[in-house]
């Protein structure tokens, strides 16, 4: 094991299944970069909530944390103060930790309404957004502060949202923004897509995924061949993570 050193400075993913994740390539060539030769970053592979103590306790030198699916609500009871926003959202994916102090934060708010605005046109005046999760609730919180209507899509009928069944051209014809907040499509299952009907999409629809890997899924590929503006992940991911970078380092 690699002797620690008072200077050292870590920094990590949380989150199950996360092999695949770019925030450690990101923040490896970032402190290259910087010329941060004492700052690391590693992945907590946890299969379940239970083990994020230990990570904590364990973990010398630890400053901060990304938490990724599916542990962005999970990890909330273990904060000891929370941000406004990932308050309001109900979702954490960043920690800062000041000796036993751990304060949650949600940068996928910031990271999401960065990318989007420069894509909207005055006819996005309502979206849906596919999934329930951690991710889709910043992706609300934003929606609401740009004055945009939106539906939840999930399989099953949840209160005020919609199922895919549900979704008639008319449905779809009026909303032309759609949001993925679905990990359907994620590499290596990159056939997998939303169950929408995408045979009623059009040239006015925007649809983003919030998946960066790979870079065009198929629900980005049907809509493209729509004639649909399509965008991923990857800008949204970069901006949580800069914003991220700022937090633990204020």
């Amino acid at each position: 094991m690699e002797k620690i050193g008072n200077g050292l400075r870590r920094f990590g993913l949380i989150g199950r299944n996360i092999s695949y994740s770019f925030s450690r390539g990101y923040f490896a060539k970032k402190f290259e970069g910087l010329g941060l030769e004492n700052h690391r970053y590693e992945n907590f592979d946890i299969q379940s909530i239970d083990e994020f103590t230990s990570v904590i306790s364990t973990t010398e030198n630890l400053i901060g944390l990304n938490v990724t699916i599916p542990y962005k609500q999970e990890v909330m009871p273990f904060m000891d103060e929370l941000d406004t926003s990932a308050a309001q959202i109900g979702a954490v994916n960043t920690i800062k930790i000041e000796g036993k102090h751990l304060k949650g934060y949600n940068t996928d708010a910031y990271g999401f309404q960065k990318s989007l605005e420069p894509f909207l046109k005055t006819y996005h005046t309502k979206a849906l957004i596919l999934g329930t999760g951690g991710a889709s609730k910043a992706i609300a919180f934003v929606l609401e502060k740009l004055g945009i209507d939106f539906s939840f899509v999930s399989r099953t009928s949840k209160s005020g949202g919609l199922t895919y069944e549900e979704l008639s051209e008319a449905i779809v014809n009026d909303h032309l923004l759609i949001i993925n907040c679905t990990p359907l499509g994620t590499f290596p299952n990159v056939e997998d897509k939303p169950a929408i009907p995408y045979e009623f999409l059009g040239p006015k629809h925007l649809l983003f995924d919030l998946i960066y890997n790979p870079v065009k899924t198929e629900f980005l590929n049907l809509g493209e061949a729509k004639g649909a503006s399509i965008l991923n992940g990857l800008s949204m991911l970069e901006l949580q993570a800069e914003r991220a970078w700022e937090i633990w380092n204020e």
